[in-house]
């Protein structure tokens, strides 16, 4: 048998090495060395931490071999020479940088941090997936030698779960598959018109009032997120490298809260109904200054993302209001324009009295807010001028842009629902070539450019089979191009990789669009399309 066994990896190893001459990592890493050697991943396999806060990646490490290969790696206090995996830091690395040695006789994961170091313990779980183990009791893992670092910081992902409430389980489902592609932030669209799915526990109607209703169906029963499993998602993102921050949209979008407390309602236009907090309440501030209390007290990241996008779209019964003529009158503000800058430099002032950082969409380029406690997300791809505003006054900056970074834009020319832009819309390919330097040519700002993002709307999801079909494989696209260096980029090496990757969503029972075999897995359109929701210019 054990023959047998031996021979049988030989074939194995001789297979690997045909079959991976690439890394078949995504992102790809900076410089990764293949041998024909493999390490024999067993039951008997130690794990050893060198450092105690390293102790939540030896345990991620610990839970995904379990979970996908069944092998319940043991930890042990002292290193063990033979078959064992070892964590430790390494100062000359990088913040974000590691090294991953695949030996016969060990593994080793060093990192310039514990973020480092789980960057490392990502790649390996995605190396380890992708094995098939020849016995029951031994796992070939094939040797490799990956020295890699990001290219960028911020690497994330924006989930819109107020037009569609997608639910813990399945929410904490993606942030392992934001792991397992290294992707670090969660951008957490919790507020806007169909609903308010926080709870504030100060103003209690906000989650069971403003929690009734999506998208679709105004009304399903109020949907929201308590404060104890904010935590325990919290938790779980923080073990895997990943920062949640809170969205919380004003002055525009307000309506599901308007709903709940309509004393603080701003009005809003024909088409969008209550669509404004009341910028000419004095009590309005303090309302949301409370909330906002409330939400930054959940989240580690201390950020708080305050929306700011598309007040014009409601706010023509500002012009009605005795407090906003008021404010306008006190404040000499001259135009509608002036008082929606008025409200939202309060807010950010809120904000920084908190010691957070703001975070806001590429309108507020156009007021002063403090550029060393402010982040701008650039999405108007039809408006680089935002850009080029916020990078010229300083301001750091996420760049979204809607073509291709808005993942409820169709994949495909044959999908019936989703959005267009003139006939555009974000295909893998495109996803994957998008290139900060096209857009910013200045080395000194290019330092500004904190990283990239997608933003999942839900405007056109009524279950999480299409959540899937809208991530998947689009996120690996988006790893790549956020993590990657130009110089190891390949679309066609990506494409290869990539059709392993199709085989672990398989795996996973990720319904996923097959850009390979495009009419074999169905696009779900379970909806009657909204051409105001499809086509819409904005987010």
């Amino acid at each position: 048998m054990k023959l047998f066994i031996k021979f049988g990896l030989v074939l194995l190893t001789i297979s690997l090495c045909h079959a991976q001459q690439q890394c078949p990592l995504i992102p790809a890493p900076m410089h990764a060395g293949y041998t024909e050697d493999v390490f024999k991943l067993n039951r008997q396999t130690a794990l050893f931490v060198d450092e105690e806060h390293l102790k939540n990646v030896g345990r991620y490490l610990q839970q995904e071999l379990l979970r996908l290969k069944g092998f319940p790696l043991m930890a042990k206090s002292s290193l063990d020479q033979q078959s064992s995996i070892r964590l430790k830091l390494d100062e000359q690395l990088a913040e974000e940088a590691y090294e991953l040695n695949i030996a016969q006789d060990g593994i080793i994961i060093s990192g310039g941090s514990a973020a480092g170091v789980f960057n490392g313990a990502s790649s390996l779980v995605q190396l380890i997936s992708q094995v098939e183990s020849m016995a029951e009791a031994v796992l070939p893992v094939p040797c490799w030698t990956i020295k890699d670092e990001p290219r960028y910081g911020w690497r994330g992902l924006m989930l819109d779960e107020s037009r569609y409430f997608i639910g813990k389980q399945k929410l904490l489902s993606i942030i392992d598959w934001m792991a397992f592609y290294k992707l670090n932030k969660l951008h957490w669209h919790l507020t806007d018109e169909p609903a308010w799915r926080l709870e504030i526990k100060k103003y209690p109607r906000l989650a069971l009032v403003g929690g009734v209703g999506d998208q679709h169906d105004k009304t399903k029963p109020a949907a929201f997120y308590t404060q104890q499993e904010i935590s325990e998602i919290v938790d779980y993102a923080s073990k895997r490298n990943i920062e949640i921050i809170p969205e919380i949209d004003m002055p525009g979008h307000a309506t599901a809260a308007n709903r709940a407390y309509p004393a603080y309602s701003g009005g809003g236009s024909e088409q969008y109904p209550e669509f404004t907090f009341d910028p000419g309440n004095p009590e309005t501030y303090t309302y949301l200054t409370n909330i906002l209390r409330e939400a930054n007290a959940l989240f580690p990241s201390n950020m708080l993302h305050l929306g700011g996008d598309e007040v014009s779209f409601g706010n023509d019964s500002w012009l009605q209001n005795a407090g906003v003529k008021r404010l306008m009158h006190d404040h000499r503000l001259k135009d509608l324009k002036a008082v929606e800058n008025y409200f939202m430099e309060r807010m950010a002032d809120s904000v920084y009295q908190m010691h957070a950082k703001l975070l806001v969409w590429d309108e507020m380029a156009d007021i002063n807010l403090p550029k060393d406690k402010t982040v701008i997300f650039w999405w108007r791809h039809d408006k680089p001028q935002q850009l080029y505003q916020s990078l010229k006054k300083g301001y750091e900056t996420v760049l979204c842009p809607r073509l291709p970074f808005y993942f409820d834009f169709v994949q495909d020319s044959s999908h019936q629902a989703g959005r267009k832009w003139g006939g555009l819309y974000s295909p893998l390919q495109d996803v994957y070539h998008f290139d900060a330097d096209t857009w910013v040519k200045d080395d000194k700002q290019r330092q500004q450019v904190l990283g990239l993002q997608a933003n999942l709307w839900t405007e056109t999801v009524t279950n999480n089979q299409r959540v899937d079909y809208l991530l998947f494989p689009r996120l690996a696209a988006l790893a790549e191009s956020a993590w990657s260096a130009d110089a190891v980029k390949s679309y066609a090496q990506f494409e290869e990789r990539l059709k392993r990757h199709l085989k672990l969503y398989r795996q996973h029972d990720v319904y996923f669009y097959n850009p390979f075999h495009p009419n074999e897995i169905p696009e779900p359109v379970y909806f009657k399309k909204d051409k105001k929701d499809l086509n819409a210019e904005e987010n």
